[in-house]
């Protein structure tokens, strides 16, 4: 159940941002009002995913899949310009979560 909080934290979390710049800087009122809310929501279930996953592997997981997510709506919906080096970066930055992930199958949870 850990991890499906995890996933529901990143989700809110991509959602907030996603808001945050729909917010144009405070200036749009419903946008602005989401993105805490989703962030709000975020927190809560990111806080559920550490009662059983490690803390630097939920945080990697949610930081990391957040950001390459953000980046992609960024790429996709925004049409914000795709480099070489943004798509090379965001490789790498999945590439720290899968093995980050990988160690909490080998190593017991946080007390």
């Amino acid at each position: 159940m850990s991890w499906i909080y995890l996933v529901l934290a990143i989700i809110m979390e991509v959602t907030g941002t996603t808001n945050m710049k729909l917010s144009q800087g405070f200036t749009k009122l419903v946008p602005s009002i989401l993105m805490f809310v989703f962030y709000i929501i975020s927190f809560v279930f990111l806080t559920l995913a550490l009662k059983k996953i490690n803390l630097s592997v939920t945080y990697t997981v949610w930081a990391g899949v957040g950001t390459a997510l953000i980046a992609a709506i960024g790429f996709i919906y925004f049409k914000e310009p795709v480099t070489a080096i943004k798509a090379i970066s965001i490789v790498l930055i999945i590439a720290g979560v899968i093995g980050l992930t990988l160690t909490e199958t080998h190593s017991s949870p946080a007390a």
